[in-house]
């Protein structure tokens, strides 16, 4: 079903993805029966290595409320996911992975807790059908997440959920060059609640997230949403300069009382490669910030749009 007014748009962006893009279309139009409201889909190829973006192709020939995307480069989930935002017309907007762990029949419950009266409701992951690693490497983040933020972040939540056109408007604001999409949703507030979703199984492949792209993303995340390292290490410098301060009171009281003999080559060392390691970290980490600033006022695109099919 297309209509120039959808109701409901969902996104989804792409990547490996050629071998289940058939089943997670067809899931979302069994949805959207019950339903029954106008509707569109919005693929976004994240340029993916494999065959996703003929395949895409082959569907959007055949439904036209199935809107393909190509991007230009590899750019990311999140990045892609901002592009498919871009283009949404729904009155209500689902986010989902492609992957059919987020499952699109959960639609029905997210739009029916929606009609209550909240902006977003996000779906709360129950029994994740993930592997060790990965339900280890998402607690790990939201706890170091939390921590450096002050703020409370739920990893049983991702990007799966149903936002308001006004709640997608004011991400869209957010200019930031990091994009990291459920934060976003997060820092812009408004009427939000969650409901508990069955985690479905991977339908095909792995997440192609590997152990250093979530470090990479978990560290672009805190230096962008927080300066609490900063303001750590600053902590950080005036304990070191108290420690000195006392201990060289203490070095003081020690010659005036004559009970120093010898004076000590290892603890000058140790003294010297300790401070300096301290001010290089400290000096790195500014570094970093000067960095992502400059990334910033560069001001590039996050995303480029090379090629879309009936948008």
């Amino acid at each position: 079903m297309q209509d120039l007014n959808p109701i409901i748009s969902f996104v989804s962006p792409v990547y490996k993805a050629e071998k289940i893009l058939d089943k997670l279309v067809d899931e979302i139009q069994k949805t959207m029966l019950v339903l029954d409201m106008p509707y569109e889909i919005i693929l976004i190829d994240d340029r993916s290595p494999d065959k996703s973006w003929d395949v895409m192709k082959i569907i959007s020939h055949r439904f036209l409320e199935v809107k393909s995307v190509r991007l230009s480069r590899n750019f990311g989930q999140h990045p892609a996911i901002m592009a498919g935002l871009t283009l949404a017309k729904g009155e209500w907007i689902v986010v989902l992975d492609c992957d059919l762990q987020d499952q699109p029949k959960e639609v029905l419950n997210l739009y029916n807790k929606a009609k209550e009266g909240f902006d977003v409701v996000l779906a709360k992951r129950r029994n994740r059908q993930d592997s060790f690693f990965k339900k280890m490497t998402s607690l790990i983040f939201s706890k170091i997440y939390s921590f450096f933020t002050d703020t409370k972040y739920d990893n049983e939540v991702a990007n799966f959920g149903i936002y308001h056109s006004k709640v997608i408007a004011s991400i869209l604001e957010i200019s930031d060059a990091i994009k990291f999409f459920p934060l976003f949703v997060k820092f812009v507030g408004y009427n939000s609640t969650s409901i508990i979703v069955e985690h479905g199984l991977r339908e095909e492949g792995n997440s192609s997230y590997s152990f250093s792209k979530l470090i990479s993303l978990a560290f672009n995340s805190i230096i962008s949403f927080s300066n609490k390292p900063l303001k750590l290490f600053v902590k950080f410098g005036l304990i070191i300069s108290l420690i000195s301060f006392l201990f060289g009171l203490y070095n003081i009281y020690l010659t005036v009382t004559n009970q120093i003999e010898v004076l000590g080559y290892s603890s000058i060392i140790v003294s010297i490669w300790f401070l300096s390691g301290a001010i290089i970290t400290t000096i790195g980490v500014t570094g970093i910030y000067v960095g992502k600033i400059f990334d910033q006022t560069k001001g590039r695109p996050t995303f480029i749009i090379d090629e879309a099919l009936n948008s």
